[in-house]
């Protein structure tokens, strides 16, 4: 009798990403920059493009059919969002151009205006850009102290230092869920609670977690949690803030105009409830809808299938880069998502390496990954990072490592 091998995850769904199946320098394309943006399965693109050639009007402002029909497809992806990451209500689900902005959303509408001299806001080394420097601003302005957390030695979130750094006057803890650079994956449950004990607020960057794994905001319990789009298999130009609706409903906005006012006079205006409140504007609205069905995509696939694939990809991984000579791997190397940031001797350049690749048609990240400072402080000017995602496969694993090695070989030749 003959055994059938059940197929992987990346096997089901690979025919959906139309992007994949193509070459690049005549060698088939392997994409391995995940963390900076995912592609696009077919029902995102057919969503995206069905509300374009059918439903194409403004929201909320039209009494005719097509608005009533755009208006019921942009609210029902907000309703899909929630439900993806455990949101109470529908109205704490603000829709953003990614998550950069929800982060400036936060830091100009409640640090601005809650946040003075003395004040301390608690971040980390690790943090994203996104997350420093909108915190920057709010510590310029209002006189609120940044204190960061280091990387431990083995390269996660030090939660020791952590405890230690909370004190009276700290109202704010914004730190990673995932990080893009080391992989490691916060105790966020665990922070907001200690944060809470000390009455201050907590935002979470889910950037890396969202489109990876489970993530229940009710659980976590944090304050504020950002996502961008783009990283979860939705197009660019959309993502979100989650927010408690009582804390939502005490930020002032964040823009005015147009959608976010209840009333309007010549010296004063009242405003919408949330989340329209801090949603100025036209909005991206087909980005919405595609969001809304990549939600769809990710919930039909399962959110922990998906996370003990890409575990089983990352473990992988790490089997076969750590036998390189002079490969030096940033972060754990347990319990860790799905990217392996790396650099190979001190006369590779990270740049070179990835250039290298794309010419055997392997898509990696170099440079600093948006955290400079964390680089700072391992002593790396940058890294050469590969980012997996579900529809990856052990075989692109494998062609990896060969055009690694043969990118090694050929540097240490001429060096």
């Amino acid at each position: 009798m003959t055994l059938v091998r059940e197929k992987t995850l990346a096997e089901k769904v690979r025919a959906d990403f139309p992007l994949l199946h193509q070459e690049i320098h005549g060698q088939p394309l392997i994409y391995f920059d995940n963390a900076a943006s995912s592609q696009k399965p077919l029902a995102v693109l057919e969503a995206w493009r069905y509300y374009y050639e059918h439903d194409n009007a403004n929201v909320h402002r039209g009494a005719h059919t097509l608005s009533t029909r755009a208006t019921d497809a942009y609210e029902g992806a907000r309703e899909k969002v929630a439900r993806f990451v455990n949101a109470r209500s529908p109205q704490e689900i603000v829709y953003t151009r990614n998550a950069s902005e929800a982060i400036n959303l936060v830091a100009y509408a409640w640090g601005m205006n809650n946040l003075v001299a003395g004040d301390e806001i608690i971040l980390s080394v690790i943090e994203h850009h996104s997350n420093i420097v909108p915190w920057q601003f709010v510590a310029q302005k209002t006189g609120a102290v940044l204190k960061f957390v280091q990387p431990t030695a083995s390269g996660e979130f030090d939660f020791e230092q952590y405890q230690a750094l909370l004190g009276d006057r700290t109202r704010l803890v914004t730190t990673f869920h995932v990080s893009n650079t080391l992989g490691c994956v916060s105790p966020v449950a665990e922070i907001v609670r200690l944060a809470h004990d000390r009455g201050s607020k907590v935002l979470i960057d889910a950037c890396q977690s969202v489109p990876h794994m489970s993530v229940d905001v009710q659980a976590m319990d944090c304050d504020w949690l950002v996502a961008s789009g783009h990283k979860m298999c939705a197009p660019t130009g959309i993502g979100f803030l989650y927010g408690k609706l009582d804390l939502l409903r005490s930020m002032p906005p964040f823009m005015g105009g147009g959608e976010m006012i209840a009333d309007v006079y010549l010296d004063y205006s009242t405003y919408a409830e949330p989340p329209h409140k801090f949603e100025a504007g036209t909005p991206a609205i087909g980005e919405a809808i595609a969001l809304g069905a990549a939600v769809d995509y990710l919930s039909e696939i399962g959110m922990e299938n998906i996370h003990a694939y890409e575990q089983e990809l990352v473990t992988y991984l790490l089997e076969q880069l750590k036998p390189i000579p002079d490969l030096k791997i940033y972060g754990p190397l347990h319990h860790r998502a799905g990217l392996v940031a790396f650099n190979v001797g001190d006369r590779i350049h990270a740049n070179d390496l990835a250039a290298m690749l794309d010419q055997a048609g392997v898509a990696i990240r170099s440079g600093h990954h948006c955290t400079q400072p964390l680089h700072h402080h391992l002593g790396a000017s940058g890294t050469a990072r590969a980012s997996l995602y579900f529809y990856n496969t052990r075989d692109e694993i494998d062609a990896f490592i060969v055009a690694l090695k043969d990118a090694i070989a050929f540097f240490n030749s001429i060096l």
